[in-house]
């Protein structure tokens, strides 16, 4: 069993407009789980706190989990993960996006052990950063509020000038041998290259049928 990381908490953001996938994204089912409940299921095992970040409460409320809304009506993800520094009792918050379906637990273990005096650690791959599978530092929170407040969403463009540890593809193929945990679900396109038959099957059952994938 994996020890709990102290001092961090973990925070899935489950906003987007879901503009390209028929389906409610969180929801669809990979090997017989959906997205949303297998994150869940790593994250409590990593984090003592965890919370979704979500303006749609209504799709989440039988899961068990705390939800919270953004704090400000600024669309973006920079907003969701102000919103969680906001409110976590510890220092570090651990980010992941509710559409990724392979995130890998011996990845997440190795980025916390990266922390050091750092305000954030971040994944590289193809030479560009992701942030939305990423730790943030509480002492982000005054400077990310005011990009928030002022427009500026590119959570790329926060992250210049700030101490940031990047993790590289080097280290990341160490114990994620494919990258898999940055794969996103955001299109049709995406279940046909990523899933296995039996998930595209039934995937497009539910689109056929016209739900929205909560069940």
């Amino acid at each position: 069993m994996t020890a709990l990381i102290h001092d961090c908490t973990g925070a899935i953001l489950a906003g987007g407009e879901n503009t390209r996938m028929p389906l409610l994204k969180s929801f669809i089912e990979v090997s017989g789980q959906k997205i949303i409940e297998r994150n869940i299921g790593i994250t409590r095992r990593l984090f003592k706190e965890n919370f979704i970040v979500t303006n749609d409460p209504e799709y989440y409320s039988s899961l068990g989990i705390r939800l919270m809304g953004d704090v400000y009506d600024v669309r973006g993800p920079i907003t969701g993960i102000f919103t969680a520094l906001l409110n976590a009792s510890n220092n570090w918050v651990f980010i992941s996006a509710c559409d990724m379906p392979f995130i890998n637990k011996d990845l997440i273990v190795y980025m916390a052990m990266k922390r050091g005096k750092k305000d954030a650690v971040v994944p590289v791959l193809d030479g560009d950063p992701e942030p939305l599978f990423a730790f943030y530092s509480r002492l982000l929170l005054d400077k990310m509020e005011k990009a928030v407040l002022t427009g500026r969403k590119s959570l790329r463009d926060f992250l210049r000038n700030k101490r940031v540890e990047y993790i590289t593809i080097k280290e990341i193929e160490k114990i994620d041998t494919h990258a898999a945990s940055f794969v996103n679900l955001n299109s049709p396109e995406d279940i046909d290259r990523y899933l296995q038959r039996k998930d595209i099957l039934r995937f497009k059952r539910k689109v056929k049928r016209g739900s929205i994938c909560l069940v």
